[in-house]
This record gives C-alpha cells, sequence and structure tokens, in this order.
C-alpha cells in the first residue's frame, strides 16, 4: 500500500514548487551541449511569452483553482499585464499557450479584455495556423507537414476552455477532432503509447521516439480538455478507447519508483520527472471525471511518492530535461541535459494540486 501524504504536507510542498516559479534565477545560455536547445537560463525565465512560461501560467492557474490564494490570482494578473504586449499572432502554436487561462481569467474577474483577446487569438488560430494535410494543426510554420504531441497542451487546451465560456460548438467540435486527430496519427498500435510525432507527408514517426512528456501532455490534456467540452459536442466513443489504450501502455513501462524513463521503452535512459508528474496528474485528473475506474488510483499514488523524491526543500523539481524538438535519433533524448524548468515546475505543481484535492 502507498503511503497516504497529508493534505497539510502536499500543500506545503505546492507552496514551495510554486514559489521557486516566481523567484527569480541565475542560469547560463552557455551551459548546453551539442543535443540542447536552450541553457538552463531558459528554464526559469517567466518574463516571456512563450511554451515554457505558458505551461507554468497554467499551472499556476490550475495552483489557484486549488488553493485560491488571493495573492496567486494577483500574480497572473500581474504577469498578464507584463508580458501580454510579447504575444503575437504566429505560426508556431507554442506561442499561443499561455491563451489558455484567459478564458479562466475571465470568469475570474470579468475583465472583458480577456474574452475579447481571446475570441481574437482563437479565431486567428482556427482560420489561419497551418495544417497539415489530415487537417490536423502544424505544430509550427517551419514543421512542415509535422504533428506533435505537445499541440494538445499549448492550444486545443485553450480553444477547448474558450469553447465552454461562450457555448461555441465550433471551438468544441475543433477542439475534440484535433484531439481525436492527434490519437489516431501518434498512438503505436503495438503498444499503445504515444510517439513524440507524425510526419504526414512521409507516413511515419521520424525517430520514433516514445517520448515520456510527449505522452503526459495528451495524458493530462484528454481529461483537461473533455472536461470543458462536455454537452458542447459528440465525443467519439474512439477517442475515450484510444485513451485507455494508452494509459494501459504507459504503465507496463513504469518503473518500480513510480517514474518513467524519458524514453519510457528505453530503461538505461535517465528517468524524467515533468513527463512522471504530467502523466499521474492525468490519471488523478480522469479518474476523477469517470474516464478511468479508481482502480487506476494506485499507479498514480505509486509516481506521486516517487516525484515527492525529486523536490529539494526550496521547492526545486530535478530530474527535468530541457527543451525537446523531435530529435534525429532515440539516443539523442538521452542527450538532454536536466535543469530546472517552468514547465517542470508546472507539472509538478498540478499533481501536488490535484491531489490535494483528491
Amino acid at each position: 500500500m502507498q503511503q497516504v501524504i497529508d493534505p497539510s504536507q502536499l500543500k506545503k510542498i505546492a507552496d514551495n514548487v510554486y514559489a521557486y516559479m516566481v523567484r527569480e534565477h541565475t542560469g547560463k545560455s552557455s551551459d548546453m551541449n551539442e543535443a540542447d536547445c536552450h541553457g538552463s537560463d531558459w528554464g526559469t525565465d517567466i518574463h516571456n511569452w512563450d511554451w515554457n512560461p505558458g505551461v507554468g501560467i497554467i499551472a499556476i492557474s490550475h495552483y489557484y483553482d486549488h488553493m485560491k490564494r488571493p495573492d496567486v490570482l494577483a500574480y497572473l494578473e500581474s504577469w498578464l499585464n507584463r508580458n501580454k504586449s510579447k504575444a503575437r499572432k504566429f505560426e508556431h502554436v507554442n506561442v499561443m499557450t499561455p491563451f489558455a487561462i484567459y478564458p479562466e481569467m475571465y470568469e475570474r474577474t470579468g475583465d472583458p479584455e480577456y474574452k475579447d483577446v481571446a475570441l481574437d487569438y482563437a479565431n486567428w488560430i482556427v482560420k489561419h495556423a497551418p495544417r497539415t494535410l489530415t487537417g490536423t494543426f502544424q505544430h509550427g510554420g517551419n514543421l512542415v507537414q509535422e504533428v506533435w504531441a505537445d499541440t494538445i497542451f499549448m492550444v486545443v487546451l485553450f480553444l477547448s476552455r474558450l469553447a465552454k465560456l461562450t457555448g461555441s460548438k465550433a471551438l468544441a467540435d475543433e477542439a475534440a477532432t484535433q484531439l481525436l486527430q492527434h490519437f489516431q496519427l501518434l498512438q503505436d498500435p503495438e503498444t499503445g503509447v504515444l510517439f513524440h510525432g507524425y510526419q504526414c507527408e512521409n507516413k511515419d514517426h521520424m525517430s520514433a521516439a516514445r517520448w515520456t512528456r510527449g505522452n503526459a501532455w495528451l495524458t493530462v490534456g484528454t481529461p483537461l480538455i473533455l472536461e470543458q467540452i462536455a454537452g458542447l459536442t459528440d465525443v467519439a466513443s474512439e477517442l475515450n478507447e484510444r485513451y485507455r489504450r494508452m494509459i494501459d501502455g504507459l504503465l507496463r513501462y513504469q518503473a518500480d519508483n513510480g517514474l518513467w524513463h524519458t524514453v519510457m521503452d528505453e530503461p538505461t535512459y535517465y528517468q524524467e520527472t515533468s513527463g512522471s508528474a504530467g502523466i499521474a496528474c492525468g490519471i488523478a485528473k480522469a479518474i476523477k471525471q469517470g474516464l478511468l475506474p479508481v482502480s487506476y488510483k494506485s499507479a498514480a499514488d505509486k509516481t506521486l511518492q516517487g516525484v515527492l523524491t525529486m523536490i529539494q526543500d526550496d521547492g526545486e523539481v530535478t530530474g527535468v530535461s530541457g527543451g525537446t524538438p523531435i530529435m534525429h535519433t532515440v539516443e539523442e533524448y538521452n542527450q538532454l541535459s536536466c535543469y530546472p524548468t517552468l514547465y517542470g515546475q508546472g507539472l509538478t505543481l498540478m499533481l501536488l494540486s490535484e491531489y490535494y484535492a483528491f
């Protein structure tokens, strides 16, 4: 039986993880190896409008929903006021990530700017964001015909939340379609887990990495999205079946300490905290929504225990791999450096918050 974590202790740890996220940090742009896309200074730079701080902001918003700390809401408002001028309509979906909290901020504050801006950007995404031959969102203007697992959390979550806020069936339909198409293109029929990406012209999965954090984006993104579009659109039974098949596949790769290796079917590769936290958070959320039976909770409990060992006393989440494009080879995933990042802090914060309210 897994050790039970007292909610007050979970809250204390979550508070520390949050505090680490909003604290100023120093890092280096020069501490990159040949496989890295960024130096460690990028990982905790919250003064930016991109996917890394965007995931962090989504997580802080999730944390606020569970903790209701007025200072956290004030921080979200302040962050948006400081950084909203950096937002732009651009062909890379990653720069859309922070908009996922706009519908929530409108509901919390009543400020019409949040709703108006969200509608403007959602309209641009639906009408102008590049798509592949399949109609699936292309993960970036220069990533021609490439579908990535990351896109679900970075842009489809936003569309689903705005669908709920406005009652838009069109946005709900788009979110449901994108979610199902990503499963159809990325899911490995042999194992049930997802590959990182798919190339629509070549009809292959490129390096064919069964990347843990990529699976986390859909493990946690799916219940979050389905919660928002419920009642607005019909969700295909195939989607629920594919989700369950993915989770069953993931659990076959879970290590004894509850974590997953950065490429899950490579047991000699390092274990990765952010992806593990995201998977456990998604399982917990899916159980609450009835997507998974409660029998799956023991696997998430084990992951929570493993993730807690990766959190330092000051709230730093360790064992987080740096920003990860689709690498040329599976081996290159294991060469990426680990350092603190806002998405690593964020997925961990979401897990802690979800368990606090379990």
